[in-house]
């Protein structure tokens, strides 16, 4: 079972990496030709990502994932010091309005990115050693919250909302794993809930979001332009859409087509088919990955697992929403992180929410 789960997780991952490469092209090349005469331009970059990441989860899959246990605060560390790094000017590259990269040629890296894996291994590391103070919330739950306190701190400084959303999101789901109580959760809501708000007040960009998503057409050549060709793109698909290549908002059209918006791009071409087949691709891995959850014969192995698939289903989730219109837009890209692993164990058969 075990060996089994690998595979079909490495080959549904395998098919989303190269359709994904494939509709970076068919969604790049107009944009990619006019701006660099190069339409292969985003599709080098994305295959050259395709390679580094494959030789990265090979020589990872070699690594005992305990050693993240042991090296949790080194690793967190290092995720802080970037975090802040990166809001230096003349260190941090500003791009579209947040200083959230550190430019490396035409190529940027951003150290949120690094921080997500970093608090998820930390918190796996606090959940199992404080796992029998967890019902205690000044004890148990505090501190891994103040923690990840900083860390949206640092990422709301750049300012970079829906990265920070997802962080928080996927902690608070670990928690709830973990057994915190229930009422708490519900405290931590209305919290959380006046904490957006005063979020969106003091930024007017992020008002205009709010704003165009309840009407994007009070303002459809500005804040609601966004949304409103990203419907145009996903209405005329219907079942089997309008065919490999032939997307018409591609060009010029809808913003962002080959990151943010790539799954509007999808819809077009490829129609509901198309859609129910990625969505159910996503779905497979995370099914792979709660499994593997399941089966860790231990507590840090089990949250790690947790962690890790809760952030894909998050930011997944959250992509798709901004796309077909349902959350505000954030800026959040549909990516997807897998980590296969040679060492991960897979034998126990049941679990229980409480007491994990």
């Amino acid at each position: 079972m075990k060996k089994r789960i690998y595979i079909y997780l490495f080959f549904a991952t395998l098919i989303l990496v190269l359709f994904g490469l494939v509709m970076i092209y068919s969604s790049s090349y107009i944009w990619a030709e006019y701006k660099f005469n190069d339409p292969y331009k985003y599709v080098k970059q994305q295959g050259l990502f395709i390679i580094i990441g494959t030789f990265l989860m090979i020589v990872m899959s070699k690594i005992d994932y305990h050693i993240y246990q042991k090296k949790s605060w080194p690793i967190f560390i290092v995720c802080l010091i970037l975090l802040v790094l990166v809001l230096i000017p003349g260190v941090g590259s500003v791009r579209n309005g947040s200083r959230s990269w550190f430019g490396i040629g035409s190529f940027g890296i951003q150290p949120s990115e690094f921080a997500k894996l970093g608090l998820i291994i930390l918190t796996s590391k606090y959940l199992t050693n404080s796992n029998k103070f967890i019902k205690d919330i000044r004890k148990g739950v505090i501190p891994i919250l103040l923690i990840l306190l900083l860390v949206f701190g640092l990422i709301m400084l750049q300012p970079d909302f829906g990265t920070g959303m997802i962080i928080v999101v996927s902690i608070i789901a670990m928690l709830y794993v973990a057994g915190v109580n229930m009422k708490f959760f519900v405290g931590l809501g209305v919290i959380g809930v006046i904490g957006i708000v005063v979020l969106i007040l003091i930024a007017p960009y992020r008002m205009d979001r709010i704003t165009s998503f309840l009407n994007p057409w009070n303002d459809p050549l500005g804040t609601g332009f966004q949304i409103i060709q990203s419907l145009y793109a996903i209405g005329p698909g219907g079942l089997l859409g309008m065919g490999f290549l032939n997307s018409r908002q591609k060009h010029f059209y809808l913003p962002e087509p080959q990151t943010d918006f790539i799954f509007s791009i999808i819809s077009e071409e490829f129609g509901i088919v198309g859609i129910l087949i990625v969505s159910g691709l996503f779905i497979f891995i995370l099914y792979c990955g709660i499994k593997t959850a399941l089966n860790c014969k231990d507590s840090f192995g089990k949250y790690l697992a947790f962690g890790m698939i809760f952030q894909i289903l998050i930011q997944t989730v959250m992509n798709l929403m901004v796309v077909v219109g349902l959350i505000p837009v954030t800026g959040v890209t549909l990516w997807l992180y897998t980590k296969l692993h040679s060492n991960f164990p897979l034998k126990i058969k049941g679990f229980r929410r409480f007491g994990m």
